[in-house]
């Protein structure tokens, strides 16, 4: 197959998928198959691209032109390769982790969870390989509306409130923000593609493009920047699989990857390093790592507290991104795919827990590693990888922030990731310890959660530390950003 099929199939499979999932309601084993066989098909065809990808080509497809000179289009770089490998992986453990969560907990509207499941997954192959601007809005707009039932699956009061804040705060900050920075750059330049070395130059001034950066990035809510974070802790009243979705696998994955692409593709590394007026952006995303960082230490709902970890780690990659250094872009790049890694077998832990001992605060957990030894171990692997230490994904990413930190002289940088690398082990290390060197709660009985689950989070757990033995790949891909 060329590589221009393959991203046609890359991403017709979900949509295929999520057609026929809604057809085998009254099947519900045929269903669950046909989920597990679209997640595999879909890694496939994304996996069959990236030799293609490494070897300097960039496959691209027009879908259609919606207006003269505003085409919808997909085309395959570096950094979308990356992260469509990244979540197309993560779609196949999901399932499998889903269809355990979801029976054992006796879920209701299961079809209308692995339909929109599907739904997701499309929107975020899209927004991966999205041509240009437009193409890029409409499926982030797509990714906002096909997640709002998952968020809202349970159905009661506190889901759609949650729900509300959601979609209000995604809609609001996309429409009002990130439609406007793209007209503005539709007008100043003549085009909305993404090209190398950026395509704004010296077409706006100094203040206009400082301007112009704040639109894009507090448009892009999904990155879950402060102030616009809310509707990140808001959402964690959907099932643990959707939680994993929206911090691992796509949202807050698509907000972050959004702001690094529109760096790289819209402004410019080089173009933008010598702008005094964008530097306000590492102080921004200092900030809200710091500030997430506290919020998580003193959270014991241990949901809440992955959730403020989420909106604090994925600030990193803002950080280094704004850092407009060769090696911080590398960071950039790899910490979506060590994040995704580490975050989703800590939710899937959290959402194993749940199932097996109905424990949802940090402060139950006293012994709990002695009941359920395999769950406790990968969420210890997944908790070293956000602190950032060997040998896990976390490292190899966080090593080059730093060391793009630090070739910048950039200082305030430098202590916000020591601080914050210090805040990390406060708030998780203390989990670890509870679990394993605390006596057990009087009456516990529990053991492990069902078999798909445990495998589940046993592979991500393996391929957050796979990463740091095997980052060839993903360190070739991110290297491509500098370099074509």
């Amino acid at each position: 197959m060329n590589p221009e099929a393959l991203v046609l199939a890359a991403a017709a499979i979900p949509l295929a998928g999520a057609a026929l999932i809604a057809a085998l309601d009254r099947a519900p084993n045929v269903r669950e198959g046909v989920t597990l066989a679209c997640a595999g098909l879909l890694f496939a065809a994304v996996a069959a691209l990236a030799p293609h990808v490494l070897a300097g080509a960039r496959p691209a497809v027009e879908l259609l032109e919606m207006f003269p000179g505003l085409p919808l289009v997909l085309r395959v770089e570096p950094l979308g390769m990356l992260f469509a490998l990244v979540a197309s992986a993560l779609w196949i453990v999901n399932s499998l982790y889903s269809i355990g969560y979801m029976r054992a907990n006796r879920e209701a509207h299961q079809t209308r969870f692995y339909v929109c499941f599907a739904g997701a997954l499309a929107a975020t192959i899209a927004i991966a390989f999205a041509g240009n601007l437009i193409t890029l809005f409409l499926a982030y707009e797509a990714l906002t509306l096909v997640t709002y039932p998952l968020v809202t699956h349970h159905g009661d009061e506190a889901a759609k409130r949650g729900g509300r804040v959601y979609l209000g705060y995604l809609l609001a900050t996309s429409i009002v923000f990130l439609l406007v920075a793209i007209i503005v750059t539709w007008y100043a330049t003549g085009t909305i593609e993404f090209v190398r070395g950026g395509i704004l130059g010296d077409r706006l001034g100094n203040a206009a493009t400082g301007a112009l950066l704040a639109l894009y990035v507090f448009g892009i809510g999904k990155a879950a920047l402060m102030p616009f974070h809310r509707w990140l802790p808001a959402a964690m009243v959907a099932p643990t699989p959707v939680s994993a979705l929206l911090h691992a696998v796509a949202v807050v994955k698509a907000g972050v990857f959004a702001v690094v692409k529109v760096v790289v593709y819209v402004f410019g590394v080089d173009a933008m390093a010598g702008l005094g007026s964008v530097d306000w952006l590492p102080t921004v995303a200092g900030f809200t790592i710091v500030a997430a960082s506290v919020v998580a230490l003193r959270a014991d709902n241990l949901k809440r507290r992955l959730a403020y970890s989420t909106v604090s780690q994925l600030s990193y990659v803002v950080l280094a991104a704004a850092l407009l250094t060769p090696l911080s872009v590398i960071g950039a790049a790899l910490h979506i795919a060590a994040h995704a890694f580490g975050k989703i077998t800590l939710f899937f832990a959290a959402g194993a827990i749940y199932t097996a001992a109905h424990k949802t605060e940090v402060s139950e957990l006293d012994g709990i590693g002695r009941r359920m030894p395999w769950t406790m171990a990968a969420f210890a692997i997944g908790a070293l990888s956000m602190i950032g230490l060997p040998p896990t994904a976390g490292f190899v990413s966080k090593w080059f922030i730093l060391s793009g930190a630090m070739s910048a002289e950039h200082w305030v940088a430098v202590a916000v990731i020591v601080a914050s690398t210090l805040l990390n082990a406060g708030y998780f290390l203390p989990i670890v310890w509870r679990a394993f060197f605390r006596p057990c709660a009087a009456g516990a009985a529990h053991g492990e959660a069902p078999a798909p689950m445990v495998a589940a989070l046993l592979a991500t757990a393996a391929l957050t530390v796979a990463m740091f033995f095997y980052a060839d790949l993903p360190l070739a891909l991110a290297r491509q950003l500098n370099g074509g």
